[in-house]
């Protein structure tokens, strides 16, 4: 099957988008299916996660968000989609709320 890289939004009417290149906005669904072989986290330091009014915080962020903690070198799960929700380390420990 061919692949195809998008730079900036994409609309697939098809179903099928082979790479994506940039910001993706909205909901994705069907298949995916990784040839490259990784998925690349939001990254930021533990003093972003707790700012309220950073981007980690204020862009893109949902219930469910990933985001590694580049400071303690842990994955983080937003509990929310508001800027000031609570981060969680993934196992469910260390609570920090964005203030």
């Amino acid at each position: 099957m061919a692949s195809t890289t998008f730079s900036g939004p994409v609309t697939s009417t098809n179903g099928f988008v082979g790479a994506v290149t940039g910001d993706v906005t909205g909901t994705l669904t069907g298949n995916v299916d990784a040839t490259a072989g990784y998925i690349q986290l939001r990254t930021a330091a533990a003093t972003a996660i707790a700012d309220i009014a950073d981007a980690i915080n204020t862009s893109g962020k949902a219930a469910g968000t990933i985001a590694f903690d580049t400071t303690n070198s842990k994955i983080k799960v937003a509990t929310g989609a508001n800027a000031n929700s609570t981060w969680v380390d993934a196992d469910g420990t260390n609570a920090v709320t964005p203030s």
